[in-house]
C-alpha cells in the first residue's frame, strides 16, 4: 500500500494567522472600551468579527488552497441567506409603517413600533 501524503504548510502560516486574530479581537475589545455608541459600534464590531471568520475559514479550514468551485459551493449560500434576512428586515419596517398608516390613524388603536420605546421618535 502506498502512503498518501496531504498538503503540509509552514507553521509560520498558522502563527501569522494566530496573531491576526489576536489582534483583531483586541480591536473589538478595544471597540467597547473607547465607548463607542450607536451604529459606528456595531459596524466595528461587525466588521472585525467578519475578517476574523474570513481568516478562519480560509487558513485554517484550508479554504485558501480549496478549488474555485468548492469555494463558490461553500460560500455563495451563506450570501444568499444574508440578502434574504436583510430584505425581510427592510420589509418589515415597510409592514409596520404601512399598519400604522392604515390602522393607526383614528383608529382608536395606539400604534407603537416594536423596537423603539414609548415616546422615542
Amino acid at each position: 500500500m502506498a502512503h498518501v501524503e496531504g498538503q503540509q504548510h509552514p507553521i509560520s502560516v498558522y502563527l501569522w494567522i494566530w496573531g491576526l486574530l489576536f489582534v483583531l479581537s483586541a480591536f473589538s475589545y478595544l471597540v467597547d472600551y473607547f465607548g463607542f455608541q450607536g451604529y459606528l459600534r456595531w459596524s466595528l464590531i461587525l466588521v472585525f468579527m467578519l475578517m476574523k471568520a474570513g481568516l478562519i475559514v480560509a487558513v485554517f479550514m484550508h479554504m485558501r488552497w480549496e478549488r474555485l468551485a468548492l469555494m463558490y459551493a461553500i460560500l455563495v449560500p451563506p450570501l444568499c441567506l444574508l440578502v434574504l434576512i436583510s430584505l425581510m428586515a427592510v420589509e418589515g419596517d415597510y409592514t409596520f409603517v404601512t399598519r400604522a398608516s392604515s390602522f393607526g390613524q383614528g383608529s382608536g388603536v395606539p400604534v407603537e413600533h416594536p423596537y423603539r420605546p414609548h415616546g422615542a421618535g
